[in-house]
């Protein structure tokens, strides 16, 4: 009685916990798909136009006015050409009006489409390998203006104005003229942003972007503020956001080579922020430990506070709509799996997303504990099985929907599941050796990434093939559904017998440890984990005391649903309960049972394990079909699960 008393009120703990965690995941991902829903369409998909140059360098020079909802500016952009090419192509929303391209001094014919293309015409064709630099001028009222690309509002009860910008996945193009794809990322920006010194409440406006701050420039009533980020960045990641923000740093010690978390709040937040941000330097020293040194160290990291719920992992500057730990976790993981190495396709969301959110509950498992982990776990798991289906892979029609990239049950929370489960599968050793490979692998670090390329940096470095692991929970899908019938006639051993259905027909069997407790009835206590490859599979462990209970997953380590352990009866126990006659038989088997047994399901097995036929309860079963040889019948009875071997002749 005490233990069940001690189940139930664990149980109800979990489960507030994992209420609570949902809905910061909810927010989370709110403002990472809120975005680019207002403008996601076919035609803001990868542009093929845009594939024949590598991008090296771009000078952002933008002009702009928090209290208008209007951009000017000069982006200067240097690129090497992959095969000769007489023109090159940016991806630049119509709406937005080009002035003038210059390339060496020489002005440009050009032209905008309503495919959202500007196309230049190079002063001379350029051979494979060959640079050229072009210069663009142009403004406009962001298309998504109110929407998210490029925002402008105003926050505090004094209406101070802001503009911000919210680029993925396809809103880059919205606000200035760039090669938005997942191949190609920038080397190198420097970012100049100027704006009046003032704000109409006459508060200092402060500008913000990727990289460093390197000088403020007054002119008149203006004020020029250049940042400048020395990694390479892909379009989506690039960020500007001005208004009165208030500032304030904590330093990071980062082994003898500090660098700077600079926070840019509003004001009317900065005594909340003060007390909530701090954490951010304990995550930062838990993630370099579990990985490596923070990737941008050499220059920053920060927050700038924005008008939406939820954060944007902007390179070395995460836009944040609070300040929540969970929050400053999950952006803070995303400039190692995101940033650092960035998703190679939007169907490869799961790479980014699952293990930002799996690196915010590893910030629970080592600040909180393990029954704290243990609920965020179970939060995730009831997320994923709420529905029956759906794979953490995407495929090319899923990426045309914004809700399906940015989906929390399967991008984020059984992407993170999968990663639990993998490091489990793994042990912790060679689970974080595989991630510290993949975070320094020359192919990948500071590029990007795809699913097929990421699974054999984690076959290498744990020499196990993975391929059925990825298989059964990424690329297909669902989850499984065990049974668990255990029995210890024999005092020395415990027997258990391990089946599983699948809600999903895409997989045939989840091949998975599979944990479990085992309680003596003197208080003693067991672990175990089993791997389980088919079905009705059975496992023998030596057991040093009397069994009263098993528990089936109670750190909550796997993806399942609806598991059952029940107490199973060996052929002996069942002489006086449950017959079979005649055995060996030919054509029709007949059952004697007591009466107060009642039998739901019979199953016959073959002698691989596989499922030959199930029926509910009869007094016969007709085994005319079945093949000559012996067969395994399985009892699922108001009493437990029960076995009985029968011969065909």
């Amino acid at each position: 009685m005490k233990r069940l008393l001690l189940y139930v009120l664990t149980f109800f703990s979990i489960s507030i916990y994992a209420q609570n965690v949902q809905e910061q995941l909810i927010e989370i991902v709110e403002a990472e798909s809120k975005a680019a829903a207002s403008f996601f369409n076919a035609q803001n998909r990868i542009n093929a136009n845009t594939g024949n140059y590598d991008l090296t360098y771009h000078k952002l020079e933008f002009t702009l006015d928090p209290n208008v909802a209007f951009i000017s500016g000069v982006v200067t952009s240097t690129f090497t050409a992959k095969e000769p090419m007489s023109e090159i192509t940016f991806d630049l929303d119509d709406n937005m009006t080009v002035f003038q391209v210059i390339q060496n001094g020489n002005s440009l014919s050009f032209s905008q489409n309503a495919n959202d293309e500007l196309v230049i015409i190079l002063a001379q064709s350029l051979v494979t390998g060959q640079s050229g630099t072009v210069e663009i001028t142009y403004s406009g009222n962001p298309e998504g203006s109110g929407f998210g690309a490029f925002e402008q509002t105003t926050h505090g009860t004094n209406n101070d104005p802001i503009i911000w910008t919210l680029s993925e996945p396809y809103g880059a193009k919205a606000w200035w003229p760039c090669k938005q794809d997942l191949n190609d990322k920038i080397d190198e920006i420097d970012v100049y942003i100027t704006t009046p010194i003032l704000n109409p409440n006459n508060n200092e406006y402060i500008a913000v972007s990727n990289g460093v701050e390197q000088s403020q420039t007054i002119n008149g009533l203006n004020k020029t503020t250049h940042f400048k980020h020395q990694y390479p960045i892909p379009a989506y990641l690039i960020a500007i956001a001005v208004t009165n923000y208030a500032i304030y740093s904590h330093t990071v010690p980062n082994n003898g080579n500090p660098f700077e978390i600079v926070n840019y709040v509003f004001p009317q937040s900065l005594s909340t922020a003060q007390i909530s941000t701090p954490v951010t330097v304990d995550i930062m020293n838990l993630f370099t430990n579990l990985f490596e040194e923070y990737p941008f160290a050499s220059e920053k990291y920060g927050h700038a506070q924005f008008g939406w719920g939820g954060g944007m992992e902007h390179t070395t500057v995460s836009f944040m709509g609070s300040f929540s730990r969970s929050l400053i976790a999950h952006e803070l993981a995303h400039q190692w799996f995101g940033n650092k190495i960035t998703c190679g396709s939007w169907k490869d969301i799961w790479l980014n997303e699952g293990f930002a959110t799996y690196l915010s509950d590893l910030v629970v498992e080592h600040l909180d504990g393990n029954a704290s982990f243990t609920a965020w776990k179970q939060s995730r798991i009831n997320s994923i099985t709420s529905q029956p289906d759906g794979a953490v892979y995407l495929t090319d029609q899923d990426t045309t929907s914004v809700s399906r990239i940015f989906n929390g049950r399967l991008s984020y929370n059984k992407g993170a599941m999968v990663l639990h489960m993998l490091r489990k599968k793994l042990g912790d050793t060679q689970f974080y050796q595989g991630l510290q490979d993949y975070l320094s692998d020359p192919d990948h670090a500071f590029a990007y990434a795809k699913t097929e390329e990421f699974i054999p940096i984690m076959e290498n470095a744990s020499g196990e093939d993975l391929t059925e692991f990825f298989n059964d929970w990424i690329y297909n899908q669902g989850y499984p559904s065990y049974t668990v019938a255990w029995n210890q006639d024999d005092p020395s051993q415990i027997r258990i017998e391990i089946s599983q259905t699948q809600s999903h027909a895409s997989v045939d069997y989840f091949e998975s440890p599979v944990p479990l407790r085992i309680h003596g009835t003197g208080g003693e206590t067991m672990d175990v984990v089993l791997d389980n490859t088919f079905n009705n599979q059975v496992f023998f462990r030596p057991i040093s005391f009397t069994i009263d209970s098993v528990e089936f997953d109670p750190d909550r380590d796997l993806i399942s649903k609806n598991n059952t352990v029940v107490l199973s009866l060996n052929e002996q126990s069942l002489v006086n309960i449950l017959k079979l006659y005649p055995n060996p038989a030919q054509d029709i088997l007949y059952i004697e049972k007591a009466d107060a047994l009642e039998i739901q399901i019979i199953e016959v097995y073959n002698i691989l394990g596989q499922l030959e036929g199930s029926l509910n309860f009869s007094n016969t079963i007709n085994i005319e079909h079945l093949t000559s040889g012996l067969h395994f019948i399985r009892f699922k009875t108001n009493e437990g699960i029960f076995h009985k071997t029968m011969l065909k002749q």
